[in-house]
């Protein structure tokens, strides 16, 4: 399979802090101040208080979220702070994909990287990576493009004024200095590769939307910039025709940015790929309150992904959470054997339980085996049984199918790992495996 990757590559600070330095950044700042922004948090960080305020927030409830840094002290004291004590890796989400798939078999990837320095290259995988000839960045692009991702585990615990916090579940902050993906900036190299190769392509990953804002420096908003992409989405679609295009959704700081991506997107993709919380942020779009899919009512999440879809015309939807992974497809356009669908899906859930246990992909065989040590979780087991209870479906396997609301569905608890290496990327994980391998079922079936 060969397949392009946009929009977003940078390069990821992972640091897993501690309950005691939490506690020791939240006693550097005014309590108040600190409080203040836990309670009206906001979604973005221009001061330190604002940063300690997003991770207290993320810890407190065991969730995971993005913002972007807008002041460069910021940036500087958490690179004085943390950068030298991290783990340097491949961040963005076509950054991640893109090694994923050259790992675990794609003939060839080719990401957009609008930033090719020595650091940023040498973190692509070794195997079917091919950068489009460039050694100048994008245009309006000045420095490397690192983002700060703070991993907490479950149970730690720090002080938050006098009363003690404990994390729910392990997940991760992340903190953003980004000046060219917060506009989906493309090398132009990567622009002109496209056009000359996208017949021999059988797929687009693309991601990134998520970091879109309101207006830019030079009066422009995200609408120019997601118009762009859409454009090009439609050349590449009139220029193949057979193409596949997957997009992934990811967090929005902004309702209406969301609504309008969404919208956009819905009837020039194949599949658009999204967690839990990113189906709940879409609740004025679905109408199902978003508590019910935060608390991961696999039926709930279902109605909801169903009525997204069918409002806007999506022909697939996937949402993959920490317990279960779910695709809805359109009736008319679903492979006829649930297996395949289930199967593809599969791959992906055994690939993302394989890196979260190591850190690593290394093979299909490495990711069986990792995988096949690791159990279920026990929580999307019995939403298999809900699902069985309430909505008319057939089990296939650990996983369930069926048509609902003149809709194909396909559901499957994940592997989980009680020691997990990392969480961040999982869900980039297993889109893009996911799609490797249904690109690969249906190159088989057609």
């Amino acid at each position: 399979m060969k397949i392009l990757c946009g929009y977003n590559v940078n390069i990821d600070s992972v640091y897993s802090i501690s309950g005691d330095e939490v506690s020791y950044l939240t006693r550097s700042q005014d309590s108040v101040e600190i409080n203040a922004k836990i309670q009206y948090p906001p979604n973005s960080v221009n001061s330190v208080s604002d940063f300690v305020a997003g991770l207290v927030l993320c810890m407190q409830s065991g969730s995971g979220a993005e913002w972007l840094i807008h002041e460069k002290p910021v940036f500087d004291f958490l690179k004085n702070r943390f950068f030298d004590r991290s783990i340097i890796r491949m961040g963005g989400n076509a950054g991640i994909m893109a090694n994923v798939m050259s790992e675990i078999g794609a003939e060839l990837v080719v990401p957009n990287v609008v930033m090719p320095s020595v650091t940023q290259i040498s973190l692509f995988s070794k195997r079917t990576i091919m950068l489009p000839q460039s050694s100048e960045p994008a245009s309006g692009c000045s420095g490397e493009l690192v983002h700060f991702v703070f991993d907490f585990r479950k149970g730690e615990t720090f002080l938050l004024d006098d009363t003690i916090i404990t994390v729910p579940r392990e997940n991760r902050f992340i903190a953003t200095y980004d000046s060219a993906n917060i506009e989906l900036a493309v090398n132009p190299y990567f622009e002109t590769y496209a056009l000359e190769h996208i017949k021999e392509m059988d797929g687009v990953l693309l991601s990134g939307f998520h970091m879109l804002m309101d207006t830019y420096p030079d009066g422009s908003t995200y609408v120019e910039k997601l118009d762009r992409a859409v454009e090009q989405v439609k050349t590449w679609k009139r220029l193949n025709s057979r193409l596949r295009i997957h997009a992934e959704f990811g967090h929005f700081l902004n309702r209406d940015i969301a609504y309008s991506v969404f919208s956009k997107l819905a009837n020039h993709v194949d599949c658009i790929g999204m967690n839990e919380d990113e189906l709940a942020m879409l609740s004025g779009v679905h109408g199902v309150p978003a508590r019910c899919i935060l608390q991961m009512d696999a039926c709930s999440v279902i109605d909801a992904a169903i009525r997204c879809a069918s409002d806007f015309g999506v022909r697939r939807l996937m949402i993959h959470t920490r317990e279960f992974v779910l695709k809805v497809c359109a009736a008319d356009i679903a492979i006829a054997d649930p297996v395949l669908e289930l199967g593809s899906m599969g791959f992906g859930v055994k690939c993302a339980a394989a890196f979260a246990a190591s850190g690593k992909l290394v093979s299909r065989k490495f990711v069986e085996a990792e995988a096949s040590a690791l159990n279920e979780s026990v929580f999307g087991k019995e939403q298999v049984r809900e699902l069985l209870d309430h909505i008319s479906g057939k089990q296939y396997g650990s996983g369930v199918a069926g048509e609902y609301k003149g809709y194909m569905f396909y559901f499957l608890p994940t592997i989980l790992s009680d020691d997990p290496v990392a969480t961040v990327g999982l869900g980039d994980t297993f889109s893009s495996a996911t799609f490797l391998r249904e690109l690969e079922l249906h190159k088989m079936h057609a």
